[in-house]
């Protein structure tokens, strides 16, 4: 693929994925803040943002050590919320499963909510070779994986200075509602949502995380029964 081909497809993903700064900017900023206020000093709370690189099984473990929940129970949690990531790159296999292994192993790191939401719409939209999807997948990444490593960073430095008046915690249900609506398509997709829902908000008498892990198997096996049942239908 020509050089100012793949430029040019980078340059597109960069700007899909610039929207998405109005909400990793507080996101990371917000992580910073809790993750201090919970007791990590800066370099742990870097290495959650670097290494773990998933903003809700972030907050979810840190919520959890607060509470001083085992440590079977904090990473049974944190997996399962982020068990969407293994949905996520089984969807992306036929796109991209050509790719050199380097280029994969990037795609994993960088595999967040708003790249694959971003990147996915292009590949079903359009029959493109495997190198244009990458470049497009990384043009994406590009604005959005820095900008979380640093607002993060000023999250943890600035800490509990910065002013409740910024209302920071509003970019997490923003964020997932932006990306969760365009993405229910099938009535099994529905169910599995609005399942998710209700037995997230009725669990919430549970010990601290244990409703997060009911609720994503009530949906996981609901969306599946649905899928069956319109199978059958057909």
């Amino acid at each position: 693929m020509p050089a100012s081909t793949t430029k040019s497809v980078f340059r597109q993903g960069v700007v899909q994925g610039l929207p998405f700064i109005l909400v990793i900017v507080p996101f990371g900023l917000l992580f910073g803040v809790v993750g201090t206020e919970a007791g990590l000093n800066l370099a742990e709370v870097m290495g959650f943002t670097l290494l773990v690189v998933a903003g809700a099984s972030q907050f979810t473990a840190v919520s959890l050590m607060v509470d001083n929940a085992p440590v079977f129970l904090i990473l049974a949690a944190s997996l399962t919320v982020n068990l969407r990531m293994a949905m996520y790159s089984a969807s992306l296999v036929p796109y991209l499963g050509n790719a050199p292994l380097w280029q994969r192993a990037l795609v994993a790191y960088m595999q967040v909510d708003q790249v694959y939401a971003a990147s996915a719409a292009r590949y079903e939209a359009r029959d493109e070779p495997v190198g244009t999807r990458i470049a497009f997948y990384f043009g994406v990444a590009a604005p959005i994986m820095p900008l979380w490593v640093l607002s993060t960073w000023v999250g943890a430095v600035l800490g509990a200075s910065v002013p409740p008046a910024f209302a920071l915690d509003f970019a997490i249900p923003i964020t997932f509602l932006a990306l969760v609506g365009p993405m229910l398509r099938t009535v099994a997709h529905v169910a599995a949502a609005v399942v998710s829902a209700v037995v997230a908000l009725s669990t919430t008498w549970m010990p601290t995380g244990t409703g997060v892990l009911v609720a994503a198997a009530c949906a996981c096996a609901t969306g599946a029964l649905v899928e069956v049942w319109m199978e059958r239908r057909r």
